[in-house]
């Protein structure tokens, strides 16, 4: 089961296989893969993002990608995101990808929390800038709090389906070669006995291959 699933994963990010809101973030993904491969190394290097943000640039462009959003209607944020309310059920967050070493790396992660978490899926609505930064735009439906989420739950959950807590709040399937970071209780939220889960950081490993 767990090749197959690894073998679903591949198409989903390839564009393949559909997921929920996936189409554009899979044609950006796929856009920012083409040409010539590079070395690891490189790939993380701050020369590589910004030559991959100016390639971003041209798809944002030729797609009129850019948007404006009502920055007086600011929530919160922390080191990875803005939060901006759009309505009562829904909210935009910003993203500037510093949490990764490449955009590409973002919307992979984008395309994985969609595949797993559907009900909580980011649908990517463009692009911004703030001050000369370029953030991605995702909507995500707002999660009203019912209860404080119990972390046990949460750790119980992802070891069923085969994620392994590392440490803290990170975990790791060993079969798919994927990390899912920063879990606490910010991030899965619980209304009505049921987890949300409203930022995830996934990663891939050596072992996705």
């Amino acid at each position: 089961m767990g090749i197959n699933l690894k073998y679903e994963l591949h198409n989903v990010i390839s564009g393949k296989s559909q997921v929920r809101h996936g189409r554009i973030i899979q044609a950006i993904a796929n856009y920012l893969d083409q040409g010539e491969r590079t070395s690891p190394k490189t790939e993380h290097s701050k020369q590589y993002k910004e030559e991959e943000t100016e390639k971003l640039k041209l798809f944002i462009e030729e797609n009129n990608l850019w948007v404006e959003i009502d920055l007086n209607q600011y929530v919160s944020e922390g080191a990875e995101q803005k939060v901006y309310l759009k309505d009562s059920e829904s909210v935009f967050k910003l993203n500037d990808t510093i949490y990764y070493a490449s955009w590409r790396d973002y919307f992979i992660n984008l395309l994985l929390h969609n595949f797993f978490f559907a009900d909580t899926a980011y649908q990517l609505i463009g692009f911004t800038k703030i001050e000369g930064v370029i953030f991605a735009v995702v909507e995500q439906a707002f999660v009203i709090i019912t209860e404080t989420t119990d972390l046990n739950r949460v750790k119980h959950f992802l070891a069923e389906n085969g994620f392994k807590n590392m440490k803290n709040n990170d975990y790791y399937n060993d079969n798919l070669g994927i990390i899912i970071e920063d879990l606490h209780d910010e991030n899965v939220l619980t209304k009505n006995n049921i987890l949300y889960f409203i930022d995830t950081v996934f990663y891939l490993t050596e072992n996705f291959n």
